[in-house]
């Protein structure tokens, strides 16, 4: 039972990252269920009636791979009347109304004629981060942060490496430029998200290249001015378009806007 984080939780938690707007968290999480797909949006959410409410889970377990679970049974109450074909869940901040969190469909649809108890046993939901630009590093943070295990503090300074070669969600692969006076750039500007993209708000400016430091393909966001990129420093990456090759004498600048970084 996989599911993904919404449309709004992903823009907000950028923000929080980029250090734009903080996001709090819930003081409860609250578990829905729903008999059509709730979608990313959360406009498809169907929930029941007749004695159905959300349920609270504050227990989760803390993420790893990229994904979190229930850590806990949730169990409803006793349905008073039909509630449909229950084939999704969904994650909200609020009893009712409140901020759509996360989704997913159940491995098997389950109908809930008057009468009908159900519940969903530990570890049945799996909200899980898609790979592919936020690390494996920063996307166990933020999953542990909404979900309340371990709160997740934005980091000081936010440093921009160039690589030539691709790194990967591992963040310990792929080839950052060196030498020549190379040295990675703060950036703590950034534009508010919106669609689920936030770019750099003013220009970054490298130092002026004293030797050749290859084609440049791709960046990386980490936490750290110098140390190495590895699993723990290591935050969002992306593409550089166009590709282009730093030699001697050569700028490497970035135009406010020319940095795209998202969440999935």
């Amino acid at each position: 039972m996989a599911g993904s984080l919404s449309d709004a939780l992903e823009i907000k938690l950028l923000d929080h990252v980029l250090k734009t707007t903080p996001y709090t968290v819930p003081t409860n999480i609250y578990v829905a269920l729903s008999t059509a797909d709730p979608l990313d949006t959360g406009a498809g959410i169907a929930e029941p009636s007749d004695g159905y409410a959300r349920v609270v889970m504050d227990s989760w377990d803390a993420a790893a791979s990229r994904a979190t679970e229930n850590t806990n049974q949730i169990t409803f109450a006793q349905s008073t009347g039909d509630w449909g074909t229950i084939t999704h869940w969904a994650i909200y901040d609020a009893i009712t109304g409140g901020n759509f969190l996360a989704h997913g469909d159940f491995s098997a649809s389950k109908a809930a004629p008057l009468g009908t108890n159900l519940y969903i046993a530990a570890g049945d939901i799996d909200v899980e981060f898609s790979a592919g630009g936020v690390t494996d590093n920063l996307a166990n943070q933020l999953l542990d942060h909404v979900f309340k295990t371990t709160e997740y503090t934005p980091e000081t300074n936010l440093y921009v490496a160039l690589f030539t070669s691709s790194p990967t969600d591992t963040g310990q692969a792929g080839t950052e430029c060196t030498g020549g006076a190379y040295a990675r750039e703060v950036c703590n500007g950034w534009d508010a998200a919106a669609a689920g993209a936030s770019e750099n708000t003013a220009a970054i400016t490298f130092t002026t290249a004293t030797a050749s430091w290859g084609t440049v393909t791709h960046f990386l966001l980490l936490n750290h001015l110098s140390d190495a990129a590895d699993a723990a420093n290591t935050l969002i990456w992306g593409t550089v378009s166009p590709n282009r090759l730093i030699g001697i004498d050569d700028v490497a600048e970035y135009a406010a806007g020319a940095l795209d970084i998202t969440l999935n």
